[in-house]
């Protein structure tokens, strides 16, 4: 939230948790392995991805996920394929938020 300036209101999570059977771990990584998939409204700065990315890694280390354990992917597709605040494409409407940051 910080990284990429998100209001505190305005997040939408899913944690989705697989046990061992449900999932194939890359070679040589250890049952901590853990990706985090994110999707996001395409603006944000090579800088502020990377301060998200070193956030969710540190967040995840003090979890007991060592840092080499994480993979994370950023999904964006831009702001006319998001629809929002009753179907308006998030391009139409003002979000209250820089998301060009």
């Amino acid at each position: 939230m910080s990284a990429f300036r998100i209001p505190e209101g305005d997040r939408d999570v899913v944690l989705d948790l697989y046990g061992e059977a449900r999932r194939i771990v890359p070679a040589g990584r250890s049952d901590r392995y853990t990706r985090v998939e994110i999707v996001g409204i395409a603006a944000r700065s090579t800088e502020a991805k990377r301060a998200l990315y070193r956030a969710i890694v540190d967040n995840l280390e003090r979890l007991g996920v060592p840092p080499l354990e994480s993979r994370i992917v950023m999904i964006e597709p831009p702001a006319e394929n998001w629809g929002i605040k009753g179907g308006i494409p998030a391009s139409q409407v003002e979000l209250g938020f820089r998301i060009d940051v």
